[in-house]
């Protein structure tokens, strides 16, 4: 009885500081290479006030009593002696795993890692998992980490790391088994997509610096943002990207690559769709407290003034990288191309306890700017594009033009008309090395062509 009447107490003071201590809200983003999520920073936007949640202490006596008992009986029969702390923290564990994918327990290390990953700068092996029917799922892999390197994709499933089954792990001990010091190696088999046979790989762990944002002219005038992830200054550095295409010539059209994008701060991703949209709602929130429903508005100058925009997304782009496509999707800023998403739409809070351990728990949804929750939807592209190989067709040397006619006609008028392509189109490399890409350069010149003044001659 005793044990009983100490458990209740015990129990009753985690509840009740559990929430009074709920201050930092999140919207999802791993906490370690996790499930991909959009983890909102502590500093809301000065359209959102956010207060502490005032929730009564809600404890059922009937169903804890089956607890305690439960607890007792576990903790003297058990075939080995566990210590009461290490009891309590499992079933926390427990009661989390069985809400959804990214609800969980953070101790201490996992408080540690979450404000690594937000920042990019961590060890592992660069690659956003989450659990599916008691596997390790791969969200996406990051770009030039160990995952990328070795040919894992999106859809992957990771059934044993180092020999031992994940059959059975919680999310967490599958991370930390994937994290270790640079240089050691982890033995990983998976099952990949499409395919039934299990293959093995051994990867060598490093420590994951994300670049977050990159930019590069594809031709002269159509520009290439690649975000790989949103980190807490990735709106910064996509502002200072734009700047930089900018100077460095004629912005006429911009590819926005968000594929295999796990997502990250959602802060971050608002502030990057407030780059290229000069108003309008950019995402909304709503759950069960009042907190929770909270509406992100464009306030700055498109940034681009109004250049045609493409965003390319895949599988692989999750969370915060979902906001952003479908924001400038649904305020016809850009035209989506390549697959469905990933569809992660919930939004997560980090709710602090005592000794430095909190749990990150579901509290709310995120919804498009139409009102459209994604969740296990996903974005629906404006126009399908499959990942492909493009093998070209060799021309035939013998086919004749009117060139090859014998006393033919020249084209008259001021001069001969300029050939433009000598030899093989320039963006056929482009067209075998990443044939989505290239789908989008050639819309954005479509819609140049069409956006111009033109005219007819005669």
């Amino acid at each position: 009885m005793k044990r009983l009447i100490f458990t209740l107490l015990l129990l009753t003071c985690w509840s009740v500081s559990a929430d009074k201590d709920a201050s930092t809200e999140t919207a999802e983003e791993p906490v370690k290479p996790t499930a991909a999520e959009a983890i909102e920073v502590p500093s809301a936007p000065a359209t959102a006030e956010v207060t502490e949640p005032e929730l009564e202490p809600r404890l059922p006596l009937n169903e804890l009593r089956v607890f305690a008992e439960a607890f007792n009986r576990i903790s003297t029969a058990y075939v080995e002696e566990i210590d009461d702390r290490t009891l309590l923290e499992n079933a926390i564990k427990g009661m989390l795993s069985q809400l959804d994918p990214h609800s969980a327990y953070l101790d201490k290390d996992s408080f540690s890692d979450l404000q690594e990953t937000t920042t990019g700068n961590y060890g592992g092996l660069g690659i956003e998992i989450g659990m599916e029917d008691g596997f390790v799922k791969v969200i996406a892999p990051m770009d030039d980490t160990p995952a990328a390197k070795a040919g894992i994709t999106s859809g992957d499933l990771i059934v044993q790391l180092d020999g031992t089954p994940v059959k059975g792990m919680n999310l967490s001990d599958a991370i930390d088994a994937m994290r270790g010091e640079p240089g050691s190696e982890i033995n990983i088999m998976l099952v990949k997509t499409g395919e039934s046979t299990p293959k093995e790989m051994t990867l060598t762990r490093e420590i994951i610096k994300v670049a977050s944002v990159r930019q590069k002219y594809l031709e002269d005038g159509y520009g290439y943002l690649r975000i790989a992830q949103f980190q807490s200054g990735t709106g910064e550095e996509v502002e200072k990207a734009v700047i930089r295409l900018k100077d460095e010539g004629d912005l006429e059209g911009l590819i926005i690559d968000l594929r295999n994008n796990p997502g990250g701060v959602l802060q971050s991703a608002v502030e990057v769709s407030d780059v290229f949209m000069s108003n309008g709602l950019i995402v909304y929130t709503a759950g069960r407290l009042n907190d929770s429903e909270l509406r992100y508005n464009a306030t700055d100058p498109d940034a681009t003034n109004g250049v045609p925009i493409v965003v390319l997304v895949n599988e692989g782009t999750a969370s915060a990288s979902e906001i952003v496509a479908g924001a400038l999707q649904d305020h016809g800023r850009a035209i989506v191309m390549g697959t469905n998403t990933f569809g992660k739409g919930s939004v997560q809070t980090i709710l602090p306890l005592n000794n430095e351990r909190a749990i990150k728990l579901t509290t709310a949804r995120y919804y498009t700017p139409s009102g459209k929750s994604i969740q296990a939807e996903g974005i629906v592209p404006d126009i399908w594009v499959d990942r492909s190989k493009v093998t070209p067709v060799k021309a035939n040397p013998w086919r004749i033009k009117e060139k090859n006619l014998a006393k033919h006609l020249t084209a008259g008028g001021k001069g001969d008309v300029e050939t433009k392509l000598d030899g093989k189109p320039a963006n056929l490399e482009l067209a075998t090395q990443d044939y989505q890409l290239n789908e989008a350069l050639t819309l954005l010149k479509g819609l140049h062509i069409l956006s111009r003044t033109t005219t007819p001659q005669g």
